[in-house]
């Protein structure tokens, strides 16, 4: 069975980089699967999980990314994100405050209100927080 290369990078550093089976990604247009011999595609992600099959480790790991783009190549896979790291690495109560400080600016609305950065501060935490809620039901980690 062929596989993919997949990497998964964020501003600061490489997050995830080996083969794969397949990646299921969220896409603004929708989630997306890849699996080898995927047709090139270049596409702008929302935030939300990654999930990869991994063959290493013999299990599906998430990962949580801020947005980004995903680049998608015969047999290889490049996320691109500012804010990416493993869905164990997310921190609920630092999630719960961004979402609340989000919420507090759209409710505010003061003169240096930034309408398009609260909003995406907002997708961002509620993205991270319905993770979380999906590792716990699953008992992953």
């Amino acid at each position: 069975m062929s596989t993919l290369r997949v990497d998964i990078v964020s501003a600061e550093h490489e997050i995830y980089s080996g083969e794969a089976n397949w990646v299921i990604a969220p896409a603004v247009m929708g989630e997306v699967g890849i699996y080898p011999r995927h047709t090139p595609l270049i596409t702008h992600l929302k935030p939300g999980e990654v999930r990869v099959s991994a063959v290493e480790e013999g299990e599906e790991l998430l990962f949580f990314v801020s947005g980004g783009m995903l680049e998608v190549q015969p047999h290889q896979v490049t996320v691109l994100s500012d804010t990416a790291m493993r869905g164990a690495d997310l921190d609920e109560a630092k999630a719960e405050e961004a979402k609340r400080r989000a919420e507090q600016a759209l409710s505010d609305r003061k003169a240096d209100f930034d309408e398009a950065r609260a909003l995406a501060e907002l997708a961002e935490a509620a993205a991270q927080l319905r993770m979380i809620q999906k590792l716990r039901k699953t008992g992953r980690s």
